[in-house]
C-alpha cells in the first residue's frame, strides 16, 4: 500500500530555499527548524518569529442557524461571541471525550470560522457536517482556501503596523478584523500559541509568498527570523498551553484536563456530550481527577511524553510533554499527577527516566508569563 504524498503549503519552496529541516506533521511537509531551535525560540521571546501554520484546518459555518449549530456541536456558548471576536473551545464526543480543541472566529452575524488542529481537521469537519443535520446552516471545508502565517513576539505589533493601516491598537487578544497587510487582503487575528503577543494572518494561498517576503523585510531590522514547529512546541510548553494528543485526548473530558471552564452548561438547548460532561463535572468535584502541573528538573535529563511521575516508589502520574526550556535553562515537563501531589513545592516527586528516578520540582503552570 502506498501512503499518500505529503501535502505542501503555499510556502514550501520558500522553506526549502531557507534550508529548513522538513518533517511530516499530520500529513503535511512542514518546517521543523531553519537553524537553531534555541535561537528561534529566543527570537520569539525577545524579538519576533515568523511561522507558516497553513496546515491548520479552517472550516466555515454559515447560515441563519450557524450559531445554534455551533452551540449544539461544541461545548462553548458560541452565540455569545461578538462579531470580530474569537473564542477558545472544544468539540467533544457523546461520552465527553475531547475530539479537538478549537478557536472559533465570528466573522459576521451568520458566519463563523472554526480552526481545528491539523491532525484533527477531517474528524472535526466530519463531526460538524453530521451535527448540522436539522439546522439551517452550511458547513464548508475551507482548508484549501487559506494560508496561515503567524508573527509572534514583542516586536510583532510594530512589524505589522508598518505594513497595514488596520487598527492594531484597538485589536484585543482573541479578536480578528479584516484588513490589508502589505497589499494582501487578510483576516488579522490577535491570537497565537507561544505565550507572546502576536498575530495570525489568514490569507489566500496565492498571496502567502508576497506576505512572507514583506514580513521578513519589515521584521529584519528588529530581529525577526523564520521559525519552525520545533520551537513552537517549546514556546507553548513554557506557556503551559495544551497540545492535542498530549494533554488532550478522547480518553479525557475537559474536566479531567482541568479545562472544565470551557464547558457552558448554561447555554440554551442541548449539546453533544452534555449528560456525560455533567457527570464528569460532578465526579471531578467529589473525587478530584489528576491535575495538570509543571515539573522543573533539578538535573539535566529531559523527560518525555509517557514517562511515569513517581513519589515514594509509587507511580503518581504521567508526563504528557517534556523538553529543555531555553528560557529557564532547565528541562521542563507538563504532567498529570494525583491531586494530593499537585501543590507547588510538593516534596519527593520525580520522573522515571529509563529506570532512574530523577528529582523534579512541582510548579504551577505556566512556566513563563510575558510582561504585559
Amino acid at each position: 500500500m502506498s501512503s499518500s504524498p505529503l501535502r505542501r503549503t503555499a510556502l514550501d519552496a520558500r522553506h526549502r530555499e531557507l534550508g529548513a529541516t522538513m518533517t511530516d506533521f499530520a500529513g503535511w511537509d512542514m518546517p521543523l527548524r531553519y537553524g537553531s531551535e534555541r535561537d528561534e525560540h529566543i527570537a520569539v521571546r525577545t524579538k519576533a518569529g515568523l511561522f507558516d501554520l497553513s496546515h491548520m484546518g479552517e472550516i466555515t459555518v454559515t447560515g441563519p442557524q450557524a450559531n445554534r449549530l455551533l452551540d449544539h456541536a461544541l461545548v462553548g456558548n458560541i452565540s455569545s461571541v461578538g462579531v470580530g471576536r474569537a473564542r477558545y473551545t472544544m468539540i467533544c464526543q457523546e461520552d465527553g471525550g475531547i475530539l479537538d480543541d478549537l478557536i472559533v472566529y465570528r466573522l459576521g452575524e451568520q458566519e463563523y470560522m472554526v480552526v481545528a488542529n491539523a491532525s484533527n481537521a477531517q474528524v472535526v469537519l466530519d463531526a460538524l457536517v453530521e451535527r448540522a443535520a436539522g439546522f439551517d446552516a452550511e458547513v464548508r471545508d475551507d482548508r484549501d482556501a487559506y494560508a496561515l502565517l503567524a508573527v509572534q513576539g514583542p516586536e510583532s505589533p510594530g512589524i505589522l503596523k508598518s505594513l497595514t493601516d488596520a487598527d492594531l491598537d484597538g485589536l484585543k487578544y482573541y479578536a480578528g478584523l479584516p484588513g490589508t497587510v502589505a497589499g494582501v487582503p487578510a483576516l488579522i487575528a490577535r491570537t497565537g500559541y507561544t505565550g507572546e503577543d502576536g498575530f495570525e494572518l489568514f490569507v489566500a494561498p496565492e498571496h502567502a509568498e508576497k506576505l512572507w517576503q514583506a514580513l521578513t523585510e519589515a521584521g529584519a531590522p528588529v530581529g525577526l527570523i523564520p521559525c519552525g514547529l520545533s520551537c513552537r512546541d517549546t514556546l507553548r510548553l513554557e506557556a503551559g498551553m495544551p497540545l492535542y494528543g498530549h494533554e488532550l485526548t478522547t480518553s479525557l473530558t475537559p474536566f479531567d484536563a482541568g479545562l472544565g471552564r470551557v464547558v457552558k452548561f448554561e447555554k440554551e438547548g442541548d449539546f453533544v456530550g452534555r449528560a456525560a460532561l455533567h457527570e464528569a463535572a460532578e465526579r471531578a468535584e467529589q473525587n478530584p481527577p489528576r491535575v495538570l502541573v509543571g515539573l522543573v528538573a533539578e538535573g539535566r535529563r529531559v523527560p518525555r511524553a509517557g514517562y511515569a511521575v513517581v513519589s515514594g516508589g509509587k507511580v503518581i502520574g504521567e508526563v504528557t510533554s517534556g523538553a529543555p526550556s531555553p528560557t529557564l535553562g532547565k528541562p521542563i515537563a507538563i504532567a498529570y499527577v494525583d491531586a494530593v501531589h499537585s501543590a507547588p513545592g510538593t516534596p519527593g516527586v520525580g520522573v522515571d527516566i529509563r529506570g532512574s528516578h530523577e528529582p523534579y520540582e512541582v510548579v504551577a503552570l505556566p512556566f513563563y508569563k510575558r510582561q504585559k
